[in-house]
C-alpha cells in the first residue's frame, strides 16, 4: 500500500475538496471585507451629512454610495459564486474588491489620511480573499487538467 498518487481516482475528491475549502475561506474573507465596507459607507455618510450642502457633500455622499455598492456586490458574489468556487465569481470579486481597495490604499492610506492601523484591515481581508480564491480556482483547475 503505497502513497496515493494525485492522478488516482481516489485522490480527486481530496484535491477538489481542498479547492472548495480554499474558495470558501476566500469567500468568508470577502464577506468580512464587505461588512467592514458597509461600516465605512455609513461612516462616510455621517461625515457627508455634517458638511454644508456643496460639491464636497455631494462627492462624499457619492463615495458612501459607492462603498455601499461595492460592499453589497462583493458580499453577494462571495455568497452566491465564490462559495462554489465559480470562475465568474472569482473574476467579478477580484475586479470589484481590488478596484475599491486600490483607491483606498492609494488615496487614503498611503498619504496618511488614516492611520495604518486600523486602515490596513480592509486591504488585508481583500488580499487574503484574493489569495485564497486564487488557490481555490488553481487547485480546481489542476485537478481538472490531471484527468
Amino acid at each position: 500500500m503505497g502513497a496515493m498518487h494525485a492522478s488516482s481516482p481516489a485522490a480527486v475528491p481530496r484535491a477538489s475538496s481542498r479547492a472548495i475549502v480554499f474558495a470558501r475561506w476566500g469567500a468568508a474573507s470577502y464577506v468580512i471585507w464587505s461588512i467592514l465596507h458597509l461600516r465605512a459607507a455609513y461612516a462616510v455618510y455621517k461625515l457627508a451629512v455634517g458638511v454644508p450642502v456643496s460639491m464636497v457633500q455631494g462627492r462624499l455622499l457619492q463615495d458612501a454610495f459607492n462603498l455601499l455598492a461595492f460592499s453589497v456586490a462583493g458580499a453577494g458574489t462571495s455568497i452566491v459564486l465564490n462559495w462554489r468556487n465559480d470562475t465568474w465569481g472569482y473574476w467579478i470579486n477580484a475586479g470589484i474588491i481590488s478596484v475599491a481597495d486600490l483607491g483606498f490604499v492609494f488615496f487614503v492610506l498611503i498619504p496618511g489620511h488614516m492611520p495604518l492601523w486600523p486602515g490596513v484591515i480592509g486591504p488585508v481581508f481583500w488580499l487574503v480573499g484574493l489569495i485564497l480564491t486564487t488557490c481555490g480556482i488553481t487547485a480546481r483547475d489542476t485537478v481538472a487538467n490531471e484527468h
